[in-house]
């Protein structure tokens, strides 16, 4: 069994991490299709809750910075258990209290706490991936976390949702997430039992002197600096859509909050199923390449697509969910990142990793609070050709990230320390 799922890129001796993270995203990602309408018809203006989620991506961002530097700091098991100690006590705050009575200052401080949850506990386990993966396997392995990480957050989080709020109601929806996060919590941190054995530190290398690794770095290999923008652009529109796209497609076609969410869960279905090939179209095309052309390109083209489909097919779903494949399936371009950027560098993988979870998680912070400042200055169709130029920027950076020698990959298979 093992050796079947090495052949397909899946470490085995990390499985049952990959299971906790597909649980813990499905728990954090299931209100991200619809809190934002939600809170709009409660009461909230668009502005309001584009400003809700920036403040979630300001933590979700320096959580993320942290996810990396503390990994080497403290170890794997202890970065993840404290995402999942602040995701936790965040949702108690949010839902318990805050949303309740539309306490707006309230849910700005318990939904940003909230944020500091999933990129401690997801991006740790990224790391791990990095540290216990050999090179010639790690792009595949790197596509196989995002196809669980996306199917937990965009997927089956969105697929629920559409039973859970119908049966449960959305406050009880909410709720239920504490659950997938306990579950995840419980295959990642107990169930998998790998260990991993980080080199030895410098007695007189300090724990703020690994925290300060994760902006160092960027001086030291510019490179890495350059893929965290990329990494930035990679899912803004993500992180955009959902904030003002429901309602104005409720507004000017009549889409149902159910049939948006059947939408986004469909795009996300086609996002990580190519995840998986993408990680190994990278490690044949070269990451690149795939990164510049297949992510950057792509996703100029399709962003611009999915939102002009409705008003050329007059609101037709089945068009829609065509385009919207592509577009997804076009974000998965932007997978062989989190291989290209450990290779650049041969020591300190976590802190160029820390650089690339920045990313990850400013994009969470930039797509809310492109909504927020732009909406009435450039409108709906404004936003959209933002974010497609923003794609062809990240494009042309990528042209930047090198490998040694212009190695598409880097195939040299370095040892592994093993428990």
């Amino acid at each position: 069994m093992s050796n079947f799922v090495n052949k397909i890129g899946l470490p085995s001796h990390l499985v049952w991490g990959y299971v906790g993270v597909m649980l813990f995203m499905v728990g954090d990602g299931l209100e991200i299709g619809w809190l934002s309408p939600y809170l709009v018809e409660q009461g909230l203006t668009v502005q309001q809750s584009a400003y809700l989620f920036t403040a979630y991506g300001v933590t979700i961002a320096i959580s993320s910075w942290f996810s990396g530097t503390l990994f080497e700091a403290l170890g794997a098991k202890k970065t993840m258990f404290l995402g999942v100690l602040l995701y936790v006590i965040g949702t108690i705050g949010f839902v318990g209290f805050a949303i309740e009575n539309l306490n707006y200052p309230l849910m700005l401080v318990t939904y940003a706490l909230r944020g500091f949850g999933y990129p401690l506990f997801a991006y740790g386990f990224l790391v791990w991936i990095a540290y216990r993966t050999p090179q010639k396997q790690l792009g595949a392995a790197v596509g196989w976390f995002w196809f669980v990480f996306t199917g937990g957050l965009n997927v089956i989080g969105a697929y629920y949702s559409i039973w859970a709020i119908e049966n449960l109601g959305h406050i009880n929806t909410l709720w239920s997430a504490l659950l997938f996060i306990a579950l995840g919590a419980f295959f990642a941190l107990v169930i998998n039992r790998d260990k991993i054995i980080r080199p030895e530190k410098k007695e007189n290398e300090s724990k703020l002197k690994e925290l300060l690794k994760g902006i160092t770095i960027i001086k030291k290999e510019p490179k890495v600096g350059i893929a965290g923008i990329v990494r930035i652009i990679n899912q803004t529109g993500q992180y955009a859509f959902p904030v003002f796209i429901p309602t104005y497609f409720a507004i000017e076609y009549g889409i149902s909050t159910s049939a948006w969410l059947s939408l986004w869960g469909t795009i996300f279905l086609s996002n990580i199923a190519v995840n998986l090939l993408s990680g190994m179209i990278g490690d044949r095309f070269g990451w690149r390449n795939t990164v510049m052309w297949f992510g950057g390109v792509g996703c100029a083209v399709f962003t611009v697509l999915f939102f002009y489909t409705p008003a050329l097919t007059g609101g037709n779903l089945v068009a829609m969910q065509i385009v919207g494949i592509l577009w997804g399936a076009c974000i998965a371009g932007y997978v062989p990142l989190s291989a290209l950027v450990p290779s650049l560098v041969k020591e300190d993988k976590g802190a160029a990793m820390a650089i690339l979870n920045l990313g990850a998680g400013l994009c969470v912070f930039v797509g809310p609070l492109l909504v927020g400042i732009f909406f009435d200055v450039i409108g709906v169709a404004g936003l959209i050709w933002l974010i497609a130029g923003l794609h062809l920027v990240g494009a042309f950076l990528t042209k930047f990230i090198t490998l040694p020698n212009n190695a598409k990959t880097s195939t040299v298979d370095e040892d592994v320390v093993a428990s």
